[in-house]
């Protein structure tokens, strides 16, 4: 199983308050009163965010953090990556932290790369915007559009009791 580990999703709850505050400077007291996480660990993850150049700082009375970039323009594999350090699905994918003790005569060390490069592809097409706008994620079409009904609307019911289906249907 994939899972991302707790500091990530605090990452990623931190840069979305920021996201909503739309560049005004953000005190960590006051970003953790906005999220429900703990100060001392909001302080910790704007600091790997910083490192990483996903917030900006502003020192003094009024200081703080605000995001250096549109949330557009923020991928999910930067955040993930600012915090937990390179994608890898595995010890097998090159540049893991912890290299793989038999990728030398391994059949599937070369696939193992294929299949962490779609991830990391998948997560690089995500935005923070994405991540902090259901609009994003689950946009209605347009007329002109061909995408699927919004989710509001129910699908239609299909009578099928007139037609044989499945294995165990006499006719079949």
């Amino acid at each position: 199983m994939l899972r991302l580990n707790r500091m990530t999703d605090y990452g990623i709850v931190v840069l979305g308050a920021l996201a909503h505050r739309h560049g005004e400077v953000i005190a960590t007291a006051s970003l953790a009163e906005l999220t429900g996480i703990n100060q001392p660990t909001v302080a910790k993850v704007a600091k790997l965010l910083l490192g990483a150049g996903l917030v900006d700082t502003q020192r003094g009375a009024n200081g703080g953090y605000r995001l250096a970039f549109p949330a557009e323009d923020i991928s999910l594999v930067r955040i993930i990556e600012s915090i937990e350090g390179p994608i890898a699905v595995n010890d097998c994918v090159d540049g893991a932290q912890d290299p793989c003790a038999v990728a030398n005569c391994c059949f599937m060390s070369g696939t193992w790369n294929k299949v962490n490069a779609r991830v990391r592809a998948a997560l690089e097409q995500m935005s923070l915007a994405d991540l902090i706008d259901p609009a994003h994620l689950f946009p209605i079409a347009d007329d002109d559009d061909e995408m699927t009904a919004p989710l509001h609307t129910p699908l239609p019911l299909v009578d099928r009791e007139d037609e044989p289906h499945g294995r165990n249907h006499p006719d079949n």
